[in-house]
Formats: structure tokens, C-alpha cells, sequence
């Protein structure tokens, strides 16, 4: 497995000028979050920023998945909005066009997955309409990841429609099992939902698991604590990932603390250092 880092933990700083150090301290990859400062799917220097971050991580060295998680990059007034699962079809569409052109970057970088979730339900619409609109959604967007040749990494996400893995099996009995619509899996969410132990929670999956978020967290509680500050059980679910053929990042996400970012991943490199060689040894 890569000790990864993501942009959305990172404060202060040009995500791109601090890939050198995250590379210096030993991160092999990097969870990319497309936002405002970074790479924007809309954004009309695209292609030259495009050119930039892939000359970047190959100087580095490093892999790279993306993210799409950014909080106010569609909507400055209202987190995360639109999403998969907005009252309106226009809405839906917003987030349709701009899923399609976070998988056209992903094939420029050759990144591993683009990571999604399904958004928070904010209307009184009954759970079966919500349930069809973020099937019907997630359509042209499983079509445009098959025809670019990308992997979806669907994360599920305290507070939103999909938030638990077992809300990711039924979304898969609803799209059909696509091969290419797999799990993004972060251990603090699985806390926060009191899907423990997570390790053996997560054993069914093992074989859909294409990205990994790191962060502590509390049950009930959804807040990104610093790594070893909160009750996941990081060495017992990193040696499931391990055994279970898993070889791709386990991407540090911690924003809460990207005001001291460097701190935060010279601290979260020790921790996995320290935990990753006896998880994958066992």
C-alpha cells in the first residue's frame, strides 16, 4: 500500500508546490481534489494545468486519484450542492456534467479512480424518489467512465443518502453491480457510523476497494481528528486492506487541519509509517 496525502488538507499553500515535500517525507501518492485552486473542469487554462500536475507527481514519483469533494466549488453559497440526488433535474445535470469532466481529467492523469458520493437528500421526497434520481444520475456518468477507460471509487459519506457500506450494497443492486463502480473506503467514516469492528465490516468489500481515506474519528461524531486521536482501529483494518490484495493509497484527509498542514503530514507520515510495516506483515 501508498502513504497518500490529500490537496484538501493542505492550507496556505499552492497544492502542486507542495507535491516536492509531500514526496520528500514520503508519500507515494496523492488524492486530488478538483477545486478552485488546484484543477477545475471548467477552468479555460485546463489543459495547461493538466500539463503542470502531471509533470508534477511524475517528478515526484507519485500516483494519484480524484477527488471530487469539494465544498464550494459549484455553489459559493451552499456546501457540496449541487449533487447526485438535488430536488432539481437541472441541478442533477450540473454535477452529471462536471462528474464527466472530473473522469476526462483522471484519463489525462492516469489516475487510479475519481472518487464521489452521493450528496445529502434536502428536499421531503420520499426515499424511493431519492433512490431513482441517484441512480439515474449516476447513468451518464458510469457510461462516460466506461468509454474513458476510469474507475469510479464510490465513497459513502456520513449525513448523505449513501452512508454506509451496506448503503453502497444496495446502490449496487440498484446500477446492476457495474465492475467499474467500486468503493471509496474511509476509516473515520466507518467510526462515525459504528460499522465495527471495522475490519471485519469491511472483509465482504475487499475486492470493490479502489481508494482509502485516513483519519481518525469518533463514533456519532463526524469530525476528521489528527491520526491516533480517536478510536479506529487503523492497524487492524490496514492489515484487512493488505491481506486482501489492496495496493493503492491510504490518502491522509484531514482538513481541519490544513491551516498547519505541514505539521499535520510529517505527524501522519510517522503514524503510518509506524503501523503500515506491521499490518502488511502480518
Amino acid at each position: 500500500m501508498r502513504p497518500g496525502y490529500g490537496t484538501n488538507s493542505i492550507g496556505d499553500v499552492d497544492p502542486l508546490d507542495a507535491v516536492p515535500t509531500l514526496c520528500d517525507l514520503g508519500y507515494q501518492s496523492l488524492a486530488l481534489t478538483l477545486d478552485h485552486h488546484t484543477l477545475h473542469p471548467a477552468a479555460a487554462d485546463l489543459a495547461d494545468r493538466v500539463v503542470r500536475w502531471r509533470t508534477g507527481l511524475a517528478s515526484a514519483g507519485m500516483t494519484c486519484v480524484i477527488e471530487t469533494g469539494a465544498r464550494h466549488l459549484l455553489d459559493p453559497r451552499l456546501k457540496h450542492e449541487p449533487t447526485l440526488v438535488s430536488a432539481s433535474a437541472a441541478a442533477r445535470e450540473r454535477r452529471i456534467d462536471f462528474t464527466r469532466g472530473a473522469i476526462d481529467i483522471a484519463a489525462e492523469l492516469g489516475a487510479g479512480c475519481v472518487s464521489l458520493w452521493s450528496g445529502t437528500a434536502r428536499d421531503a421526497a420520499d426515499l424511493e424518489t431519492i433512490w431513482s434520481r441517484l441512480a439515474d444520475a449516476l447513468g451518464p456518468i458510469l457510461d462516460h467512465a466506461a468509454l474513458r477507460g476510469v474507475v469510479l471509487g464510490f465513497e459513502p459519506e456520513p449525513g448523505m443518502v449513501v452512508d454506509t457500506l451496506a448503503r453502497y450494497g444496495e446502490l449496487l443492486a440498484r446500477t446492476g453491480s457495474p465492475e467499474h463502480l467500486r468503493l471509496t473506503v474511509d476509516m473515520g467514516h466507518m467510526e462515525c457510523m459504528g460499522e465495527r469492528p471495522a475490519a471485519d465490516v469491511l472483509v465482504p468489500w475487499l475486492d470493490r476497494v479502489v481508494n482509502v481515506h485516513v483519519d481518525d474519528m469518533l463514533a456519532c461524531r463526524h469530525e476528521h481528528l489528527p491520526l491516533g486521536a480517536g478510536d479506529v482501529e487503523f492497524r487492524d483494518v490496514a492489515g484487512v486492506l493488505a491481506a486482501g490484495g489492496y495496493r493503492g493509497g491510504l490518502h491522509v484527509e484531514l482538513p481541519r487541519q490544513a491551516h498547519r498542514w505541514l505539521d499535520t503530514a510529517r505527524e501522519s507520515a510517522a503514524f503510518l509509517a509506524r503501523h503500515l510495516s506491521s499490518a502488511e506483515s502480518a
